[in-house]
């Protein structure tokens, strides 16, 4: 984390997008990760599990996985009304935060529940502060500023396959789709970003993260791979014009699929190579071979 922390001149936070089904009880490279960049034994983490439908159980999983990652502080903060969403106490152990990660869920939940809120103006302000924030399932998908709500699997892109809404707005770059391959994502992710091509379309999948850093370079970490739709060199779509759930024509996408090491830098929208192969610990790699 940056030496800074919570100074004038702060660097930004990192962003940690988790597809979902992280690995808890193994290696956690993931969750361990995210510790690291909150501080390590220094960290104060936040878990949000506003998201699920068992927020307690949720929360206490999580709790327990940082604390045995060595974390210092592991508060929980939590809401099922917006009433008391509003309140402003809620934001004080985000103010506090070194890191903050919202469970996964369901991500309008997320959305309605905090958007407008002192604890999301608290977010903003300690991820703009160095504090890194991260999110799992639902919550990655509503790390960004334009939002999957929800919408249907399928391999090709077509008229009302994603539905969009607002998230809490930590990157405009970016919309961030989960469980990508395990769930068949890639149509619906095409499509949201036909709708805008400035959007740079990251699919991710379980067991893995998008780690972005200050400078927008992004990591992959974990066991399968991130996906990246970029839209920007679009010459044609007829999204706009297709009926229904017409399929929807889209012209030179491109599409990069990187794994676990491999890095992507989002402002020039391309990959960057590695300079030697990145490999997984050697309990990870096990798995992989049982696949």
């Amino acid at each position: 984390m940056p030496s800074n922390y919570g100074g004038p001149d702060s660097v930004r936070g990192p962003l940690v997008a988790v597809g979902g089904a992280e690995d808890k009880l193994g290696d956690r490279i993931i969750l361990r990760r995210f510790v690291d960049l909150a501080g390590g034994s220094a960290a104060r983490i936040v878990v949000v599990p506003i998201a699920s439908s068992y927020a307690g159980e949720v929360a206490d999983r999580y709790r327990a996985v940082f604390a045995d990652l060595g974390a210092a502080q592991v508060d929980v903060v939590d809401a099922v009304l917006r009433e008391q969403a509003l309140d402003p106490a809620l934001a004080r152990p985000i103010e506090a935060a070194t890191g903050v990660f919202l469970s996964g869920g369901n991500q309008l939940k997320i959305a309605t529940l905090l958007g407008g809120t002192p604890a999301a103006v608290a977010l903003r302000r300690c991820h703009a502060q160095g504090a890194v924030v991260g999110g799992t399932s639902a919550g990655a998908s509503v790390l960004s500023q334009h939002m999957i709500a929800f919408g249907r699997p399928g391999g090709s892109p077509t008229q009302r396959m994603v539905t969009l809404s607002p998230g809490l707005g930590l990157t405009n770059r970016l919309i961030i789709d989960q469980h990508f391959r395990q769930r068949d994502r890639i149509g619906r992710l095409m499509a949201a970003v036909a709708l805008n091509p400035f959007l740079l379309g990251v699919g991710v999948d379980e067991d893995t993260a998008l780690v972005l850093d200050a400078e927008n370079i992004g990591e992959v970490v974990g066991r399968h791979s991130v996906t990246f739709v970029d839209g920007a060199e679009i010459t044609y779509s007829d999204v706009y014009q297709a009926k229904q759930h017409a399929n929807v024509a889209i012209h030179n996408a491109r599409v990069h699929v990187l794994t676990h090491g491999q890095r992507f830098d989002i402002v020039a929208r391309r990959p960057l190579s590695p300079a030697v192969p990145a490999s997984l610990p050697a309990a990870e790699l096990e798995l992989l071979d049982d696949d």
